[in-house]
């Protein structure tokens, strides 16, 4: 039975359904004008507006402008409209906000078309890219589930999208939006991010097809990713290319041939220890946290800045090809002489010896797996049993890392026996450190033997002994000493007496004992200028571990860091005048305010006279003493000075170079002194050190954008006052003088 509806009725439903939409539009405006007095939570103001949060990555850049790499939370590093490819701007219109040239950060014509699509159960969205750069900004916990929450979120949304467009030009937003985005795993942010993860490139050379594949997956970072879901990836790209064609960015044809196209991915995803010096970052990190906090540097709002997230760019004295070149040099001669340890061992067990024991043990108990198990309350069988059962594993090797099964407690022998490295370049005037190779892998090995480590230094200690004895013990470069063994005091209440590898027959010069690093012509220097006079020197050139006054610290016996030993042996070439090993320049915020310098610190230790005759006898040790391979092998004939050293049983290995320009540090050594190679031979400063500096000039030398030339040592400003020439000194001291002598003023 068909009721019809009168006008009395039709009149009273039109009245309803009035009031419902005044009501529902009264509600709006009502919540709208609540959430803007922050009765909802608090918006962000203009001053927030100005600098809106977003985790941006602190980059670290090199002397010569190249990001040695990134700390982050989230993979992100901001770029400038300019620096966007148009692809990319085309692609995000035509896709994600068709008028967005036309609105004011609310396209109300899209929102009421959207309201009908919704209601007629095609669900599209309907938020501008303004407003998704609102939520992306001020959101922590981007959409709510809720109704209620995310109607009161879309609310505050459409305010700061409006605020956003009166603040900002649309260039600006979208630079914003294209800054902030989530383009799915591998931890990438931003579209510059985006653009190396997927591509290996740049934004502003991002093609047509590219731009559609990261735009596309903004729908659904995960669900779209080209890696991991390339048909969907694929399919989502060419509706994007048809967003494009529609919105006339390209041609009917050109969004035919680019939708035949493969995704053509040069996927490159990064993490933390990607880029160059790794090891070198990790250090720099905490330096620059402790700075900041020391100086009280602080942000606008009076919070501590945060490296992860706060966009801070870090200018360093690191050289990015000089460390390349560290780190080639690292590698070409470390693969070499892991084969050499390994041989030097054939038929005999390294572990077989009274301090070497215990190892396995204890880097069982030091392991995470050892620790995890334990906290799963396994008994110390249980925990055995585990360390003796294969498991798949990746493990470092010099020919890549290998993927295998191999027993845990096998897995830590492996590593006990593979050999370390560390190396470090710095300009001995200006105290700024070119290169810095913290360890051989820091995937694997995370500890910094440049600064953070110390090993004892061996022969490279020996001429703080003779600079003492040449500068305050009055004592010629041409003194002859008999080379006979010395007993010394141990410091611990014994004596003993140092034998030297390959012992010269004396008498000899102080100068050719030191080129072939005779223990007991140092041993005689020590008992004449005292243990006291040798450890404060060594302080006063920077060693910061501490330096015993005993005797035995003429040859080394102490420990320090490649760091402060590089900084020491600068003193020498840099005319006595000690300037401490700088890396850090400045620190600016994202917006390219300097909020920190630093300048080096600057001493004089010794007189020009003292540090330029031991520039002499460093160079005599190349010339004629351990270092003579630099010249035969690796064809180093220009002026190089430089100092070998050993550790008892091998433990370390050390070169210390010196050049007019570059002072290098390097050293060799398992991870624990009781791992060391069987003979002196094998294990020799000479053969474990010393290649790596040799490989490392000839790179540097190599490369003539570098302008580090082959010339000599400079002389002090006033001439040399010391008898270099030993020949010459001998008649002098024999009152020998020839016609010729005279004439040279001998």
């Amino acid at each position: 039975m068909n009721t019809q509806l009168t006008q009395q009725d039709l009149n009273r439903y039109t009245i309803r359904f009035w009031k419902w939409i005044i009501g529902i539009i009264a509600f709006g405006a009502i919540l709208i004008f609540s959430i803007g007095l922050g009765l909802f939570g608090t918006l962000p103001d203009l001053r927030a507006l100005e600098n809106p949060k977003s985790n941006q990555a602190s980059e670290v850049i090199s002397d010569d402008n190249v990001v040695l790499g990134t700390y982050y939370v989230q993979n992100r590093t901001n770029v400038r409209y300019d620096e966007i490819s148009p692809n990319v701007i085309n692609a995000l219109i035509a896709t994600e906000d068709i008028r967005f040239y036309n609105h004011s950060g609310i396209d109300f014509k899209r929102t009421f078309t959207i309201i009908f699509y919704n209601l007629i159960g095609k669900r599209q969205g309907a938020s501008t890219i303004t407003q998704q750069l609102a939520l992306n900004l001020f959101s922590e916990e981007g959409r709510s589930r809720s109704f209620l929450k995310r109607l009161i979120q879309k609310s505050q949304e459409l305010i700061v999208a409006v605020k956003l467009e009166r603040q900002y030009t649309k260039e600006e937003i979208l630079t914003m939006y294209l800054n902030t985005v989530d383009f799915g795993s591998y931890n990438t942010y931003g579209i510059k991010s985006a653009a190396r993860t997927y591509f290996s490139t740049t934004p502003d050379k991002l093609k047509p097809h590219q731009a559609a594949i990261l735009i596309g997956m903004l729908k659904g970072p995960s669900y779209y990713n080209p890696h991991r879901n390339p048909e969907r990836a694929l399919l989502r790209r060419n509706t994007v290319l048809e967003n494009m064609n529609k919105a006339s960015y390209i041609s009917d044809e050109e969004a035919g041939r680019l939708k035949q196209l493969p995704l053509g991915l040069a996927f490159n995803p990064t993490d933390h220890a990607d880029g160059s010096a790794a090891y070198f970052r990790a250090v720099l990190k905490k330096d620059v946290q402790a700075t900041l906090a020391e100086n009280s540097i602080f942000k606008s709002d009076n919070t501590p800045y945060d490296l992860d997230r706060d966009g801070l760019k870090i200018y360093t004295t690191l050289n990015s090809r000089m460390q390349h070149y560290a780190e080639e040099a690292q590698t070409e001669y470390m693969k070499t002489l892991q084969v050499s340890f390994k041989n030097s061992w054939k038929g005999r067990d390294p572990f077989d010896f009274k301090e070497a024991k215990g190892l396995i043990d204890q880097g069982m108990r030091r392991s995470d797996r050892y620790r995890a198990l334990k906290d799963e309350g396994k008994t110390e069988e249980d925990i055995l049993e585990n360390f003796r059962t294969p498991a798949k594993m990746t493990i470092f090797s010099w020919r890549g890392e290998i993927d295998t099964m191999m027993k845990p407690i096998d897995s830590i022998k492996y590593y006990k026996l593979l050999l370390r490295n560390a190396v470090m370049s710095m300009e001995p005037q200006s105290g700024y450190v070119r290169a810095w190779v913290g360890g051989i892998d820091f995937n694997h090995f995370k500890y910094d033997q440049v600064k953070v480590g110390t090993r004892q230094v061996g022969s490279t200690a020996k001429p703080f002994t003779y600079a003492v004895a040449i500068g305050n013990g009055g004592f010629s470069p041409c003194y002859m000493v008999d080379n006979l063994p010395v007993s010394i005091n141990a410091g611990d209440g014994t004596t003993y007496t140092p034998r030297s590898y390959k012992s010269l027959p004396g008498p000899l010069t102080l100068k050719k004992a030191l080129a072939h690093s005779q223990n007991n012509s140092t041993m005689f220097l020590m008992s004449q200028v005292g243990a006291t006079a040798v450890s404060t020197l060594a302080k006063n050139m920077g060693i910061t571990s501490p330096v015993p006054a005993f005797p035995s610290i003429a040859l080394g016996s102490f420990e320090a860091s490649v760091y402060d030993m590089v900084g020491a042996y600068s003193v020498f070439v840099n005319h006595g005048i000690w300037t401490e090993p700088i890396y850090l320049l400045r620190i600016e915020d994202k917006n390219g305010n300097v909020i920190y310098e630093r300048k080096p610190r600057i001493k004089v230790v010794m007189d020009e006279q003292t540090a330029y005759v031991m520039t002499d006898m460093l160079k005599a040790v190349i010339r004629e003493g351990t270092g003579v391979r630099l010249g035969w092998k690796y064809k180093l004939n220009n002026p190089i000075g430089g100092k070998t050293g050993t550790t008892n049983n091998n433990s370390d290995g050390w070169f210390m170079g010196i050049t007019p320009q570059l002072v290098t540090g390097v050293w060799t050594g398992a991870e624990d002194r009781a791992i060391h190679f069987s003979s002196t031979e094998f294990g020799e400063g000479a053969n474990t050190a010393l290649p790596i500096f040799g490989l490392y000039m000839q790179k540097v030398y190599a490369d003539q954008t570098l302008k580090y030339t082959k010339g000599d040592f400079p002389v002090p400003k006033g001439g040399v006052t010391t008898t270099l020439d030993c020949g010459v000194y001998s008649k002098q001291q024999s009152g020998e003088t020839t016609e010729l002598d005279k004439k040279l003023g001998f």
